[in-house]
């Protein structure tokens, strides 16, 4: 699973991936300072179970900091994209193939009004940040588009003449673009085409089914970055007024610093509070002070910083992930070292207990006999859903 940070130059998302990641990308007030994509480890955050099971957990592949389970996912903040991108203009192409795998798209967009639909500077509140919305899903649909279109009539011919299957086929077609055949079907199904005859569809409908693969393949979730600038709050209230689009008012920069002082312990902060402390007063000047006492305004306001937010709501919502605690041992919650509800993994909801298995290890999928819910020790059959927060043990049988 990987989360693609998208947007125009100097919008904050290298920011943005800094504030997720704590990481020390480069970042600077004019365009295309990222060229080469920059990745980084997030976290997404749920409730962990050590509380309701009464243990000291030891997490080993995630963290948890007072009750709360943080279980890392991929990021990818790209090279900036301005309009004109499908057709090679700025770094398009770059930017572009950087997104191919992606399964969710965070847009960083300037709030604020204050950066050209270029990434240049202008006085805030010049631009507004709806254009920004429209363009960007254009060009990406577009990109799109130039790959699915590419030889259509000869593709679609062929098709028909040798009665070959048009999803699989665009599936193979599409392949490296992290798009399945269940999105091919879905977008299919929802455009009302008939995928026996693609050479029929009209120019309108091929778009449309383009627009619609986009929308399910690669969903865009809105950060409405800069909200600390006073032209936010007129634009957020606009932008929410959008048709079909999820806008999470964000702070990418307060973010960062937060986490930094939470590092250096200064102030005591779990990514995702609305609210933090301050403990070592004395080693912040009167003017770092007002900015935090700002902050903190504005966290009261939005409810948070809108980063881990974002986050959560793009695997959670979008991606429709959830999380599950697998244990050797049932009774104890440990790993065969001893390890208390040492590992979180994240699976897409409806996967069943086998398949889990196979994911953390192929023998234990072939030699699987059936599972354990830690919660009340009845067994689990290998067709079993996982549900979010389960612990389980994976029961099998001794290889020869």
């Amino acid at each position: 699973m990987l989360i693609g940070i998208v947007g125009k130059p100097n919008c904050g998302k290298t920011t943005f991936l800094n504030a997720a990641c704590l990481t020390t990308a480069k970042v600077a007030d004019f365009p295309f300072t990222t060229i080469e994509p920059n990745p980084g480890i997030a976290y997404v955050r749920t409730e962990c179970v050590c509380k309701e099971f009464n243990v000291k957990d030891n997490p080993k592949n995630s963290i948890c900091k007072e009750g709360i389970r943080y279980v890392p996912v991929d990021l990818l903040d790209v090279a900036g994209l301005v309009p004109g991108a499908s057709e090679g203009k700025g770094l398009g192409n770059k930017f572009l193939d950087d997104i191919r795998r992606a399964d969710v798209l965070i847009h960083v967009i300037d709030a604020s009004g204050s950066t050209d639909a270029e990434g240049r500077l202008v006085e805030a509140g010049a631009w507004d940040p709806l254009e920004d919305v429209k363009w960007l899903e254009q060009e990406i649909t577009l990109w799109l588009q130039n790959i699915i279109k590419r030889d259509w009539k000869k593709f679609s011919r062929k098709l028909e003449q040798e009665k070959l299957s048009f999803i699989e086929t665009m599936k193979d077609r599409l392949s490296g673009l992290s798009i399945t055949k269940n999105h091919i079907i879905k977008a299919v199904k929802d455009c009302q085409l008939d995928s026996d005859k693609p050479s029929k569809w009209s120019e309108d409908e091929i778009y449309k089914f383009v627009s619609e693969l986009r929308k399910i393949s690669k969903p865009i979730i809105i950060l409405a970055n800069k909200v600390d600038n006073k032209k936010s709050e007129e634009n957020i209230q606009r932008l929410n007024q959008l048709k079909d689009q999820i806008i999470v008012p964000g702070c990418a920069l307060g973010e960062y610093f937060l986490r930094k002082y939470a590092e250096d312990g200064k102030i005591g902060y779990i990514p995702g509070n609305k609210s933090f402390e301050i403990i070592k007063q004395d080693e912040f000047n009167e003017k770092e002070l007002g900015v935090l006492n700002n902050l903190q305004d504005l966290m009261n306001k939005y409810g948070s910083t809108g980063i881990q937010k974002v986050i959560d709501f793009a695997v959670f919502d979008i991606l429709k992930m959830i999380i599950v605690f697998p244990v050797h041992d049932s009774h104890s919650l440990t790993d065969t070292d001893g390890n208390v509800l040492p590992d979180a993994y994240l699976v897409p909801e409806g996967t069943a207990i086998k398949e889990f298995a196979e994911k953390i290890h192929t023998d234990l999928a072939k030699n699987f006999i059936h599972g354990v819910n830690a919660r009340d020790q009845k067994r689990l059959s290998d067709s079993y859903e996982l549900k979010n927060l389960d612990v389980v043990r994976f029961v099998s049988a001794k290889r020869k």
